[in-house]
């Protein structure tokens, strides 16, 4: 059984839609959701999926080895993030190597880096006239959005888009591909 250890900041929706691809697909996948925010979405998720959601402070998460011994008690195979935002501590990133990944919704490194998510992408690319845009799904290392990249896929932007129509493309991008490249990444190391 494979072991997919997700974080997410706020609603949860990318981890939701991994969970439910997996159990479509009948696949053979255990679960635990980590966030750092108790007060996001993400943890009604985690319930009303039933998988167990675990809570946790900035200096849990920087300052201790509280998070490598949880996903280690978990047998951690592949740690995904699902709209996390904090820069991931280098303790985790050395015992995870090239087994955290991140999807950011944009063609990096175009709009990419600390500060960069969600709605401000979308307004950048529109303010921009970008002719297209997309997502990234990456390895984590120390830095933000500089992993090797693992996919991109892009689509074109109309000249009538506007921020939020450019973020429902992206969204559906999310959907759709993010988990096969788990799915894949997953068969790769069995």
């Amino acid at each position: 059984m494979n072991k997919i250890a997700i974080f997410a900041s706020g609603s949860g929706s990318n981890a939701e839609n991994i969970v439910k691809y997996f159990n479509k697909h009948q696949k053979d996948v255990d679960f635990l959701f980590l966030t750092n925010n108790s007060k996001a979405f993400v943890n009604e998720r985690a319930h009303k999926l039933g998988i167990d959601i675990i809570n946790f402070t900035k200096e849990e998460f920087t300052k201790t080895s509280k998070i490598v011994n949880i996903l280690q008690e978990f047998d951690c195979d592949l740690i995904v993030l699902a709209g996390f935002l904090w820069l991931i501590p280098d303790n985790l990133v050395s015992t995870y190597k090239n087994k955290i990944i991140n999807i950011h919704p944009a063609l990096l490194p175009k709009y990419g880096g600390k500060g960069m998510y969600g709605a401000k992408i979308h307004e950048a690319v529109y303010n921009n006239k970008e002719s297209e845009t997309g997502i990234t799904i990456h390895y984590v290392d120390s830095n933000y959005d500089e992993g090797k990249i693992i996919s991109q896929i892009s689509v074109g932007i109309d000249k009538n888009d506007t921020p939020a129509n450019i973020e429902a493309k992206i969204h559906e991008l999310e959907y759709l591909h993010y988990p096969m490249v788990i799915e894949e990444l997953l068969s790769e190391e069995n």
